[in-house]
């Protein structure tokens, strides 16, 4: 199990969020700010097997708006080893 952690630009997010909800993701989206993108974001956290990670970066890459300059970036992803999961 894996968590997915992304931060991109709020003007992405609704996008992004409702094509992985489509495919089946279970995504929680939380309002957030930080030096990442230096303005508002969305940070989603996303909860998912090894073998559907490249779907879902592949997934939110295809919803991302052009950068603003040469460089910049749109997003920033983390993936994160999962020791326990439950559902209570």
């Amino acid at each position: 199990m894996k968590l997915m952690i992304v931060v991109l630009r709020d003007d992405d997010a609704e996008k992004a969020v409702g094509e992985l909800v489509q495919k089946d993701h279970r995504v929680t989206r939380l309002a957030s700010t930080g030096g990442f993108l230096r303005r508002g974001n969305t940070t989603l956290m996303i909860g998912m097997a090894e073998e559907r990670i490249d779907e879902a970066v592949a997934t939110i890459r295809a919803h991302l708006s052009e950068p603003e300059a040469p460089g910049k970036p749109r997003a920033t992803v983390f993936v994160l080893n999962v020791a326990r999961f439950e559902q209570l």
